[in-house]
C-alpha cells in the first residue's frame, strides 16, 4: 500500500530578496495608504474616511455639531483601523482657521491653538462638515466614484472624493512616509479655480500666464513671501523653497519718544508662543541689541506682538536681526508629491491641474450617465402615467375586470392605449412621425408603467395632476436632451465644469492674505543708515563702542579734551579709530581668528558710556579677547590686510581672502606662543610702513619687502628690539601722509617728515623715532599723518581730545616734541587716533576745559540680518 505524506513542502528564500519585499510593501502601504495625499481630491485616506463618515451620518453644515468622539469612533469602526488619537488629531486639524486656509470642518469648543495648545479631550468638542467639505463630497451618491471594500470587507469606503475644487493646492498637505515626504503650500481658491479654468480654455498656455492667476501660495496666517525665484522653481519643477516673513508695523509707545515694532501676522506653522520665547531670549542673551521690552497682547480680534523698543533704535535693523535669529523668517521647503493613479510623483503645478481636470471630467461624466439613466426611468414612468390618465376610463375598465394585481398587470401591458399625441402636446414635446402603431392609437405600457399606474393614488386624476405630469415629462425630456448632448460633445462637458467652478469660486473666494514681495524689492538696510563718521573705542578689557565723531568738537592743543569714556581702575580705552557707519570691522582675537561686523552693528553709546563686551559682540569663544581692530571702508581687489605683534613679526595677506567670513569667525593670523597680536591696518601694497617701539625707536620700510601670504601664516620680522623693548605700533603712509606722529603717555608728541627717516630693509633696528624722556614718558602711539588731519587723543580715565595737526609742532626726529594734552597726576595717554578733519572752526583755546557737547542721538543698532 502506498503511503501518502501530507508534509508542507518548503521553499528555501534569500532573506536579501525577503527584507527587500517585505520592506518595499511596507513602503507602499504606507505611501499610498497613510502619508501622500491623492493628486484628485487632495485628502490622505485618514481624511477622506473622516469626511465621508460624518457625511454617512448626517452631520452637515445645516444640522447640529455633534461630539467628535462619536466621529472618530465610526471612523475606527468602519474605515481606519488605527489609533483614536491619529484620527482626532487629523480631524482637529481640518479645524483649525490657522493650519487650513479653509478650514474642512466647523469646529466647535477648544481645538487648540497658534500658540502649540492641543486641542481638548474629543468628549468635550464638537463639530459638523464645513460648507466647503460639502463641495467635497457633493455627487458622491451618483456613481461619481469608485468604492472599495474596507479592512474587514463588512462596509464599502469610496477610494476617491468627487472634489469640486482643487483640494490638494488650495488647502496643501504635509505628510512624511518611507524614503519620501510631501509639503504642499496651501493656495487661494479663487486663483487657483481661474488657473484650473485657464487651463481648460488653453491647454497650451505657459507657466508664466499661469503665474500671473497664482503668483505664489497664500498661507493662512498672513505674512510676507520674499522673493518669486522659490515660488517659480516649485511651481516649474515640483520643489522649491520659499522664504516667508512676518508682517509687521512700527508705532509710537506712550512714552512718546520711543517705538514699538508690532508684528500682526506671522509664517506659517510658526509656533507663536515660542517665538515670542525666543525673542525675549535673544533680548536677554543682547543677542539683539535695542529691545526693552516683549510681550504677547494678542486675543480673539487678532494677533498682536509687541516689541518695544529703546530710545533713537532704528526698526529695521532690528527687525533684520530678529528675522535672522528667529521664525520671524521662516522657510517653507515645497515638495509637491501626491498619488497618481496608484504611484508617488512629483508634479508641477500644471500638471497638478491638468490630474484634478481629468479627475472631473470622469466625475462629470459619470455623474452625467447616471442622471441621464434616472431621468430616463423617470420619464418612462411619467409617460405610463401621463398615457393612463389621458386613457383612465379604459384603464380602470381593465384593472376592475382583473381578479388580482397580477392579472391587472399583465392585462395593462396587453391594452393598447390612445392619445399620446395629445399628451406629448401638453407636455410642450413635437409629437412623434406618424407610423401604424400610431395611426391605429397604439401604445403599450411597460412592466414598470404597469406597476406604477396599479399604485398610483386617485388624485393624481384630477386636471391639476394630469397638467403636473405633463409638465414633469418636458422637463424630463429637456434634461435627458441636455445630459445626451454633454455625454456626445466635449466641449459642453468642459463647459460643465468651468460652470461648477465659478459657482464655487462666487460662494466662497476671498481676498488673498499672504503678501508677495519681489526679492529686488528688499529692504536694504545699511542704504536706510545715514553714512556718517563714528568714533569707535576700544577699552583694554575689550568693551566697545561708537560715538558721532561731531560729539568731540576740535579744540587746540593743550586742552584738557572732554570725557571720551568712563574710567575704571581696572580698565582704559586701548585703541580708537575713525570710521563711516557703512565700513567693516575687523575684529583680531588673541587666538588669532577675525571677526567682521559692520560699524552701524556696533552699539552706539555717549561718550562716557562703558559700550558693550567684544568678545560677546562678535561671539568669541570662551577665554578669547581682542587683540586689534581695524576699519575696512570695503572689500578691493590689491588690497591687503598688514598685522604686527608686540614682538615685531609682520604679515601682509590679501584683502579678499577675509572676504568670505562667518558669523563665528575665520583664521585670520597664526600667533607664536608668548606674542600677541598688537595691529592691523589695511594697505594697497605699495605703501611705506613705520613700526614704532615703546623705547622711542622706528623703522621705515617699503611694504613689498613683506611678501603676501596666506590668512594662517606667522609673517616675518619687522624690527630688532632691544631687551625689554617691545611694539607699540605702526604707521601707513599714502593719500598724502607725509608726517610721522608720535605720541607719548604724559601727552607730548610732535610730527616730523617722513623724510628724515631713513628707508632700511625690513627687520634692522631702525633710527630713534622721539625722545621717550622721562618728561615724555615711554611711546604710546605712532601715526602716519597729513598737516590738515585732525587726531583723537584718549587718556587711561577716559578723557578725549581732539586737536589739528597743523597746531603740532613739527620737529626733528630725536626731539621732545610739545604737549599735545593735558594729564593729571598719574593719568596717562593710552591710544591715538588720526583721521582727515571736517570743515569745522575751532573752538576753545589752549588750555581749555570745555567739554563737548552730544549731538543728542543715542541708540543701539542691531546687526542687519
Amino acid at each position: 500500500m502506498e503511503e501518502t505524506s501530507n508534509i508542507q513542502q518548503r521553499v528555501p528564500v534569500s532573506i536579501q530578496d525577503e527584507l527587500r519585499t517585505s520592506y518595499l510593501d511596507y513602503a507602499m502601504s504606507v505611501i499610498i495608504g497613510r502619508a501622500i495625499p491623492d493628486v484628485r481630491d487632495g485628502l490622505k485616506p485618514v481624511h477622506r474616511r473622516i469626511l465621508f463618515s460624518m457625511h454617512e451620518q448626517r452631520i452637515g453644515p445645516g444640522g447640529a455639531h455633534k461630539k467628535c468622539a462619536r466621529v472618530v469612533g465610526d471612523v475606527l469602526g468602519k474605515y481606519h483601523p488605527h489609533g483614536d488619537m491619529a484620527v482626532y488629531d487629523a480631524l482637529a486639524r481640518m479645524a483649525q482657521p490657522f493650519s487650513l486656509r479653509y478650514p474642512l470642518i466647523d469646529g466647535q469648543g477648544n481645538f487648540g491653538s497658534i500658540d502649540g495648545d492641543s486641542p481638548a479631550a474629543m468628549r468635550y468638542t464638537e463639530s459638523r462638515l464645513a460648507r466647503m467639505a460639502v463641495e467635497l463630497i457633493a455627487d458622491i451618491d451618483k456613481e461619481t466614484v469608485d468604492f472599495s471594500p474596507n479592512y474587514d470587507d463588512s462596509e464599502l469606503e469610496p477610494t476617491v472624493l468627487p472634489a469640486k475644487f482643487p483640494q490638494l493646492l488650495v488647502n496643501g498637505s504635509g505628510g512624511i512616509a518611507v524614503g519620501m515626504a510631501t509639503n504642499i503650500p496651501p493656495h487661494n481658491l479663487g486663483e487657483i479655480i481661474d488657473a484650473t479654468i485657464a487651463i481648460i480654455k488653453n491647454s497650451e498656455i505657459t507657466l508664466a500666464e499661469l503665474m500671473s492667476l497664482v503668483p505664489g501660495p497664500d498661507f493662512p496666517t498672513g505674512g510676507l513671501i520674499y522673493g518669486k525665484s522659490g515660488i517659480l522653481q516649485a511651481y516649474t519643477t515640483g520643489r522649491g523653497s520659499i522664504t516667508m516673513r512676518a508682517r509687521h508695523t512700527v508705532e509710537k509707545t506712550l512714552k512718546g519718544d520711543r517705538e514699538a515694532i508690532i508684528v500682526s501676522e506671522i509664517p506659517y506653522q510658526v509656533n507663536k508662543a515660542r517665538l515670542v520665547a525666543k525673542i525675549a531670549e535673544c533680548m536677554k542673551e543682547k543677542r539683539v541689541e535695542g529691545i526693552s521690552e516683549v510681550r504677547d497682547e494678542s486675543d480673539r480680534e487678532g494677533m498682536r506682538i509687541v516689541i518695544e523698543l529703546k530710545k533713537d533704535v532704528f526698526p529695521q535693523v532690528v527687525m533684520n536681526q530678529l528675522f535672522r535669529l528667529t521664525d520671524l523668517q521662516a522657510t517653507f521647503g515645497v515638495n509637491n508629491l501626491s498619488i497618481v493613479q496608484g504611484r508617488p510623483a512629483v508634479l508641477s503645478l500644471k500638471e497638478t491641474l491638468e490630474h484634478f481636470i481629468e479627475h472631473r471630467r470622469e466625475v462629470v461624466t459619470r455623474r452625467s450617465r447616471y442622471e441621464l439613466r434616472q431621468a430616463e426611468a423617470q420619464r418612462e414612468l411619467v409617460e405610463g402615467l401621463g398615457m393612463a390618465t389621458t386613457d383612465i376610463d379604459r384603464v380602470v375598465a381593465t384593472i376592475r375586470a382583473s381578479a388580482d394585481p397580477e392579472e391587472a398587470r399583465a392585462r395593462l401591458c396587453k391594452l393598447p392605449l390612445r392619445g399620446l399625441g395629445e399628451f406629448l402636446r401638453r407636455a410642450g414635446r413635437p409629437e412623434p412621425e406618424c407610423t401604424e402603431a400610431d395611426a391605429a392609437g397604439d401604445y403599450f405600457l411597460s412592466e414598470r408603467q404597469s406597476k406604477a399606474i396599479l399604485e398610483m393614488r386617485l388624485s393624481r386624476l384630477t386636471g391639476l395632476e394630469r397638467e403636473k405630469l405633463a409638465k414633469e415629462y418636458g422637463e424630463l425630456a429637456q434634461t435627458i436632451e441636455r445630459l445626451r448632448a454633454i455625454l456626445g460633445d466635449e466641449h459642453l462637458l468642459m463647459n460643465v465644469i468651468v460652470t461648477e467652478l465659478e459657482d464655487i469660486k462666487t460662494r466662497f473666494n476671498d481676498k488673498r492674505r499672504t503678501e508677495i514681495v519681489a526679492a529686488e524689492a528688499e529692504i536694504n538696510v545699511e542704504d536706510l543708515i545715514q553714512e556718517e563718521d563714528m568714533v569707535v573705542t576700544v577699552s583694554r578689557a575689550g568693551y566697545v563702542k561708537r560715538t558721532a565723531a561731531s560729539v568731540y568738537r576740535a579744540q587746540k592743543r593743550g586742552g584738557k579734551g572732554s570725557v571720551g569714556m568712563e574710567a575704571r581702575e581696572e580698565d582704559w580705552v586701548s585703541q580708537v579709530f575713525v570710521a563711516s557707519t557703512h565700513s567693516h570691522v575687523f575684529f583680531f582675537s588673541d587666538a588669532g581668528k577675525v571677526f567682521v561686523k559692520k560699524v552701524y552693528e556696533i552699539p552706539q553709546a555717549a561718550r562716557n558710556a562703558k559700550g558693550r563686551a567684544i568678545v560677546n559682540f562678535v561671539g568669541m569663544d570662551p577665554g578669547e579677547k581682542v587683540a586689534a581692530v581695524t576699519p575696512v571702508p570695503r572689500f578691493e581687489e590689491d588690497r591687503y590686510v598688514v598685522t604686527v605683534t608686540v614682538k615685531g613679526q609682520i604679515k601682509k595677506t590679501a584683502l579678499n581672502e577675509y572676504e568670505n567670513y562667518r558669523e563665528k569667525g575665520i583664521i585670520g593670523v597664526r600667533i607664536e606662543e608668548g606674542d600677541q597680536l598688537l595691529v592691523a591696518a589695511l594697505t594697497d601694497g605699495a605703501q611705506e610702513l613705520v613700526v614704532a617701539t615703546r623705547s622711542g625707536m622706528s623703522i621705515r620700510f617699503s611694504e613689498d619687502q613683506v611678501r603676501a601670504t596666506g590668512r594662517a601664516t606667522m609673517g616675518v620680522k619687522a624690527i630688532e628690539l632691544d631687551e625689554g623693548d617691545v611694539v607699540i605700533g605702526m604707521g601707513v603712509s599714502g593719500d598724502g601722509r607725509d608726517r610721522v606722529l608720535a605720541v607719548c603717555e604724559r601727552g607730548y608728541g610732535k610730527q616730523t617728515a617722513i623724510d628724515e627717516f631713513r628707508k632700511q630693509s625690513r627687520g634692522g633696528k631702525g633710527v630713534i623715532l622721539i625722545d621717550a624722556s622721562e618728561r615724555n614718558g615711554p611711546v604710546v602711539g605712532v601715526a602716519m599723518v597729513r598737516t590738515t588731519d585732525e587726531v583723537l587723543l584718549v587718556t587711561d580715565r577716559g578723557q578725549m581730545i581732539r586737536t589739528k595737526v597743523s597746531e603740532i609742532r613739527e620737529t626733528s626726529r630725536n626731539a621732545q616734541g610739545v604737549r599735545l594734552m593735558n594729564v593729571d597726576e598719574g593719568e596717562r595717554v593710552v591710544a591715538i587716533e588720526a583721521f582727515a578733519a571736517e570743515s569745522e572752526p575751532a573752538e576753545g583755546g589752549e588750555g581749555g576745559d570745555e567739554h563737548l557737547g552730544s549731538n543728542g542721538h543715542a541708540s543701539d543698532p542691531i546687526p542687519e540680518a
